[in-house]
């Protein structure tokens, strides 16, 4: 079974950063697509970054604040989160999905921006 762990979540000042790493297990890593998701209170859970097996990559923010890349070796995946707003401030959860459609979920970590 498909193991997600994330870390890397915290309280952060506006304009601070953050890194998010998801560590997967027991999965054939490099031919999974990773994403990460967040929801924030009262919301719906979005889509907030995504790398395919291939490194083709999109995030949701237009400003350049966030980038997502992958370390097949290490099966990990991560969310650099530049200049964050209070906005940001979510739970975010990673993401696989397999050639075949199979999809796990890790339990998620809270990013809280706020001054």
């Amino acid at each position: 079974q498909v193991q997600l762990v994330e870390s890397g979540g915290g309280f952060v000042q506006p304009g601070g950063s953050l890194r998010l790493t998801c560590t997967a297990s027991k999965i054939r890593f490099s031919s999974y697509t990773m994403s990460w998701f967040r929801q924030a209170p009262g919301k719906e859970r979005e889509l907030a970054a995504r790398i395919t097996n291939i490194n083709n990559t999109w995030t949701i923010d237009e400003e350049g604040r966030f980038s997502v890349s992958r370390d097949n070796n290490k099966n990990e995946v991560y969310l650099d989160m530049n200049n964050l707003k209070p906005e940001d401030s979510a739970v975010y959860y990673c993401n696989s999905r397999g050639p075949y459609g199979d999809m796990a979920w890790g339990q998620g970590t809270q990013v809280t921006v706020s001054s």
